[in-house]
């Protein structure tokens, strides 16, 4: 992947309305924690949706541009567009399984699934979107890390190689520790991504590319073998459905310039070109902007993990992110409680533990909770000129206790 190439798009009138400078920006904050036996993490949604705009004529719009004949337009209704539907995901570990799967749905590898967005299906997308995620209990009952990507592959291919093209994480997340006998046996998430909006609309993208959506969810059915009732012998791990939400509340965001920078890279102070230098928790991303812009933010998505002892799951730490050498962000991940996620960790496990635990214990050690998001933190930035540009992302005091663990790190540039 080319880090350096930006990806030009426009926003017509015609599907977004009126472009807008104004955005709000939702940043969340991180929560929870794992066993020896994770590799997860969570946190909660964030996003982006811009402010006022002007509609295209006289009258009343459909939220997605003016009507310009002076005709009034019913206002869309609000849609639920199901992406993907219990798929099976399978051990994360084993050769990839040769087992049915839907139409239309490729099978990278036992823990990542895709499937390319349909123009039918496009055309359905409105002015505002959120992502959800529904995982189902298969077998395997510990706390795991799932994402959901997008992926820009050339036109008219069938398949690719994930490897081989550009994407983006947007959403990423940890399931909980789930008795497939036990109730509820589903888990659902959503994220705010309504910065997604001029991506999925763009016409010049879309001349060059598809569109896939990709849904990741590691699992290891290994304990679940001895421990679920019903799972013996077997290597399906979880349910996995996606979904999108879709509607006109709101003007569609002004972005024509994606540059996707990384997608669940290393981050740690250990391990050879995980960090700037190998002892420090730095990592600094070079990039260029191809024309001067107006606005610009940065998408962002980290989540600690290392569940040994004095592991980085357990320790809450300070992350500091500049853009060109200016801070831009400064977050500590966890949440103030994960006593909501209890209710789907049907699994006994040592995070939840018999009775409830106090926001003061669970901040002192949680960095994501079992069964809960991770962020997607939006970083604003602002006007910026052509040329060369870096973010640096420093967690100081993390020490990764021997030398295990990692802050699996995505980033992308969005720009108008």
């Amino acid at each position: 992947m080319d880090l350096s190439r930006a990806i030009p798009y426009v926003c017509l009138s015609a599907l977004l309305a009126a472009c807008t400078n104004e955005q709000r920006s939702d940043v969340g904050t991180g929560g929870g924690a794992g066993t020896s036996e994770s590799t997860g993490s969570t946190s909660a949604a964030t996003g982006t949706s811009a402010g006022s705009g002007g509609a295209g004529g006289a009258g009343e719009t459909d939220g997605t541009g003016g009507n310009g004949g002076g005709v009034d337009v019913p206002p869309r209704e609000p849609e639920e567009l199901t992406v993907l539907e219990n798929i099976v995901f399978y051990d994360g570990y084993a050769a990839t399984v040769d087992e049915p799967i839907p139409d239309g749905v490729i099978r990278h590898n036992n823990s990542l699934v895709a499937t390319r967005l349909t123009d039918e299906l496009l055309a359905r997308v409105q002015t505002t979107l959120k992502v959800r995620v529904v995982v189902g209990a298969r077998c395997d009952n510990y706390d795991r890390i799932g994402s959901v990507n997008l992926a820009l592959v050339p036109k008219g291919a069938r398949t690719y190689v994930p490897g081989e093209v550009d994407r983006i994480e947007i959403a990423r997340f940890v399931t909980p520790f789930m008795d497939m006998n036990k109730q509820p046996t589903t888990v659902p998430y959503e994220w705010e991504a309504s910065n997604l909006v001029p991506i999925l609309k763009d016409p010049d993208l879309l001349a060059d590319h598809d569109l896939w959506f990709e849904l990741s969810i590691f699992g290891v059915p290994y304990a679940a073998n001895e421990e679920v009732a019903g799972c013996a012998g077997r290597n399906d791990t979880q349910l996995g459905s996606l979904l999108l939400y879709t509607d006109s509340t709101q003007e569609a965001q002004d972005f024509n310039v994606l540059l996707p920078l990384a997608i669940f890279e290393d981050f740690n102070n250990y391990a050879a070109g995980a960090s700037d230098r190998v002892g420090t928790t730095r990592k600094t991303v070079k990039f260029e902007l191809p024309a001067d812009t107006e606005n610009a933010q940065l998408v962002l998505i980290t989540s600690n993990h290392g569940a040994n002892q004095g592991g980085e799951e357990y320790i809450r730490r300070e992350h500091y992110v500049y853009v060109d050498g200016k801070l831009a962000l400064q977050y500590k991940p966890g949440r103030t409680s994960c006593e909501p996620f209890r209710k789907y960790n049907t699994q006994a496990n040592g995070i939840y533990g018999r009775s409830p635990r106090s926001d003061q214990e669970w901040q002192s050690f949680s960095n994501w909770c079992p069964g809960d998001v991770i962020d997607t933190r939006i970083v604003p930035w602002g006007a910026a000129s052509a040329g060369a540009h870096e973010l640096v992302i420093d967690v100081p005091d993390a020490t990764f206790a021997g030398r295990e663990g990692n802050f699996p790190f995505s980033l992308y540039v969005q720009a108008r």
